[in-house]
């Protein structure tokens, strides 16, 4: 699991004047490599863009253009996930590049906000900003430096992954749908006590391809209590069919790598691709 996150600011108004750039490349959930420079955006720095982040025409002096360090930002981007919190540093970094006739960089773009929204009920309509998010997480960081705040999105995220057991394939899909799509309470059923596998106790974990809300109506139409995480109540654990070919460790979701925990100790769970499940409901049926 491998991605980039980035943040920009900007000197004024016009989104393409990027005066400073932070990113931050993480594998498997760890920062492996960081880097940030001061950016001269061959523009006016507005006074009130100068009291949030601090940087003037002095801070700039002699720094880079955005076409000096292009290929830098290439090196990080290209063929990579994208993270930023918020659509502002994507388009400010189309716009710089626009303006200097530069090759967009090739990457997938997933913001942090739209994840936090999704996985934080108090932050689905309102008060999702870096720094509230990054207060209830208890994340401490120096807001408005661009490499800080890169890696306070990268942060979010990640802590999103754990909370849902979703990956970054995941939530390039989940982001899609509406907030309260696959949420925890969306996926909770008691279960048909005349269906077969009455009694059973089941969560969902990783990318699937029909809709939670979909799979949970088949597993309860089956008999299977649906439950949100696993517990030591736990019976079945249906898994994504790609998280099922996903190396050991910390490439499998917390819900995944939590099931085999208490499998080592002795609780009895199933563990099935989310094809096997469909296929066994319906033969149940």
């Amino acid at each position: 699991m491998v991605f980039v996150a980035i943040d920009v600011e900007t000197a004024n108004a016009d989104m393409s004047s990027i005066c400073q750039i932070g990113l931050a490349l993480f594998r498997k959930g760890q920062l492996v490599e960081e880097w940030k420079t001061y950016i001269d955006p061959e523009d006016y720095f507005d006074e009130i863009n100068v009291s949030i982040h601090g940087i003037d025409e002095e801070t700039v002096k002699g720094a880079p253009v955005i076409s000096d360090v292009s290929r830098e930002i290439y090196r990080f981007l290209d063929d990579h996930v994208s993270v930023c919190h918020t659509h502002f540093d994507r388009v400010a970094v189309q716009q710089a590049f626009d303006k200097y006739k530069l090759r967009y960089p090739r990457c997938r773009w997933l913001d942090s906000a739209r994840v936090a929204r999704r996985t934080w009920e108090d932050f689905a309509q309102c008060g999702y900003g870096l720094g509230n998010i990054c207060a209830f997480l208890g994340y401490d960081f120096t807001h408005h430096d661009a490499l800080e705040d890169a890696k306070a999105a990268a942060y979010i995220l990640n802590a999103a992954i754990e909370k849902t057991g979703l990956d970054i394939e995941g939530w390039l899909s989940r982001i899609k749908q509406p907030i309260g799509a696959g949420s925890e309470h969306a996926i909770k059923r008691d279960g048909n006590p005349e269906g077969p596998l009455y009694g059973e106790v089941l969560v969902f974990t990783g990318t699937l391809e029909i809709p939670r809300r979909e799979a949970a109506d088949i597993a309860d139409r089956i008999g299977c209590y649906v439950d949100p995480g696993v517990t030591k109540k736990t019976t079945i654990l249906v898994v994504g069919d790609q998280d099922v070919k996903k190396l050991s460790g910390h490439e499998k979701s917390s819900k995944h790598r939590k099931a085999e925990d208490l499998i080592s100790k002795g609780q009895s769970i199933r563990i099935l691709r989310e094809t096997d499940f469909r296929k066994l409901a319906q033969l149940a049926d």
